[in-house]
């Protein structure tokens, strides 16, 4: 089964975030969190938070090893964009733009490599 979490709304833009996503992505999660913890990163912060969560949502609802858990899905989705102005010399005006991303983490169960190993066998015979 797979235990999601979602951080919506995170104050960093998605393109900062996608390598350590990508970094954490099939990983177990423990090892995760332990990879996350090591870098000065703000990227890192919310990626943590958002796994811990997720760790805590699979807890809740009865996960057996939480322990044995690992990352099946980490994406960052672009958010919503605040645009602003700001003013500069004779009259014109520069753009801001304030990015915004969603972060989105599942873990699951590993799925068993050797059940799949004895179907085949099976078929053989």
């Amino acid at each position: 089964m797979e235990y999601r979490a979602k951080l919506r709304f995170a104050d960093m833009s998605a393109r900062k975030i996608r390598p350590f996503a990508t970094m954490i992505r099939g990983m177990n999660a423990d090892e995760a969190l332990e990879s996350l913890r090591f870098y000065p990163n703000k990227a890192c912060r919310l990626l943590e938070s958002a796994l811990k969560s997720a760790l805590g949502n699979a807890e809740d609802r009865g996960a057996r090893n939480v322990e044995d858990l690992i990352i099946t899905e980490s994406r960052i989705d672009d958010g919503p964009i605040m645009k602003r102005i700001q003013p500069r010399a004779r009259g014109t005006a520069y753009p801001i733009k304030r990015r915004i991303s969603h972060v989105i983490i599942a873990v699951g169960e590993q799925a068993g490599d050797d059940v799949a190993g004895d179907e085949t066998e099976n078929q053989e015979s």
